[in-house]
């Protein structure tokens, strides 16, 4: 059985998948660590400068990975470019790149040289001269044009030149001073604004990467209705990215918008109240309100409804009949609004207060009336009462042997006992300690024997 070797050393992404984060529409290979990926499939993606990629076939069968520098077949010559993806995934990017199945297609020769890579760095030391010298010959011919960018071939035989022109240019004297001056063939390539934009790379205002430098390859044409439809103000600083055209990402989040304006009455129709006519002032599309106002021209009387409590109006309004006001209804029924969950729980849900557990008594809970003073010392007085009966009736049976210890008596006593039971108390145990002394010795003695014998 074949033993599966992660190749990226660890349990997160594959690291060979990754390229250099300098590489414009860099692509991540997530089959990378997939054993035998590469050899199943011999189409190999190979970038040049900036955006420019081609599609190769590995007729070698080179052992090719990602970050290689290959030399490939060109026209004439060859070309030096870095391998960006092998495997499978090449087949979907060769479908999202449109190439047709009957192109032809160009194989790589080898992995490049250090003979390669010495020609390679000098054909690239040329490039900014030679797009500067070019500049000057385009501005002496009197052509309307911009020379953006100019890439050299690996080999340095030939060279493209990258033009933005916004009417049709007619280069052909352009071309023939071109390669004299520079002594290799010439080929010429119109590019965008958005295209360029992309070459060049940057930051936008959302603190990213620009898309057209990072994924975008198809550039659809932006319109001013898009910020319309998402209530966007109409500022050209704002609208513009750093191509000077309007934002590729306002197209983003059209549909959104086109989805939820349906819910919503149009602009142009007005509210009929008993209160007077309202008109249209701004509405939230994503939340389903809209605001009205009384007067047509400035904020007067602002209400703001829902689209639902809108339409019913509008009904009303064509059968004829007008609503006390606009918010009549939907003081009925509350909007159910979203719970946070972290407001769920309160912070101090763990700190206990001091009282703990303990009830808060309630005015006049813990005091008593003078009738209830008196019961409860009635009721101490009995109960101490019936302990000392307790205790004779054990002294007087002391003959048997069996001794009881009298209870202990609760200290919370009333302060106010009553005299005369108090006094009775008394003489009970008088003639109890009389009763006891009259006993015969011989009683006593037997009595004391057994107590000493017992303990």
């Amino acid at each position: 059985m074949t033993d599966f070797i992660q190749k990226c050393g660890g349990d997160g992404l594959c690291a060979k998948g990754c390229g250099r984060q300098d590489n414009k529409l860099n692509t991540y290979d997530w089959l990378a660590d997939i054993p035998e990926n590469s050899e199943l499939y011999d189409m190999v993606e190979v970038q040049f400068k900036n955006t420019r990629k081609g599609y190769y076939k590995n007729s070698n069968n080179l052992k090719l990975e990602k970050g290689d520098i290959v030399a490939v077949e060109a026209s004439p010559g060859h070309d030096i470019g870095t391998v960006t993806l092998t495997g499978k995934l090449v087949s979907l990017q060769m479908k999202k790149a449109n190439l047709k199945p009957d192109a032809e297609i160009r194989r790589i020769y080898r992995k490049a040289k250090p003979v390669d890579m010495e020609k390679y760095q000098e054909a690239k030391a040329k490039e900014h001269p030679t797009m500067i010298r070019s500049r000057q010959i385009a501005a002496s011919l009197n052509l309307n044009m911009k020379i953006g960018d100019v890439e050299y071939q690996g080999d340095g035989n030939k060279a493209i030149f990258y033009y933005i022109a916004d009417e049709r240019v007619d280069f052909r004297q352009l071309i023939k001073v071109l390669a004299e001056t520079f002594h290799v063939r010439i080929e010429m390539k119109q590019i965008g604004a958005r295209q360029e934009a992309g070459r060049i790379g940057g930051i936008g205002p959302c603190g990213r990467e620009l898309c057209c430098a990072t994924w975008m390859t198809n550039f659809v044409s932006v319109s001013t209705n898009a910020a319309r439809i998402q209530d966007i103000s109409l500022n050209p600083q704002k609208l513009a990215g750093q191509c000077a055209k309007l934002k590729c990402c306002l197209n983003y989040e059209v549909d959104a918008y086109v989805e939820c304006q349906r819910r919503l009455p149009s602009k142009e129709i007005t509210l009929e109240t008993k209160e007077g006519t309202f008109y249209y002032f701004k509405s939230d599309i994503l939340k389903g309100v809209i605001t009205y106002s009384s007067d047509k021209n400035f904020a007067d009387n602002i209400v703001t409804i829902t689209g639902k409590r809108a339409f019913e109006i509008i009904n009303m309004n064509r059968k004829g009949l007008k609503p006390d006001s606009l918010t009549e209804e939907e003081k009925k029924t509350d909007s159910k609004r979203p719970t946070d969950l972290l407001e769920q729980e309160s912070v101090t849900r763990f700190d206990r207060s001091k009282n703990g557990g303990k009830k808060k008594k309630k005015k006049g809970e813990g005091k008593t009336s003078p009738s209830q003073q008196e019961t409860n010392a009635n009721n101490g007085n009995g109960e101490k009462r019936r302990n000392e009966e307790r205790n004779g009736k054990n002294r007087h049976n002391g003959g048997g042997g069996i001794q009881l210890r009298p209870q202990r008596q609760s200290q919370t006593q009333s302060t106010s006992p009553v005299p005369e039971k108090r006094a009775q108390g008394e003489k009970q145990s008088q003639t109890q300690s009389s009763s006891s002394a009259q006993r015969p010795k011989s009683i006593k003695r037997e009595n004391g024997n057994k107590e000493t014998d017992k303990a």
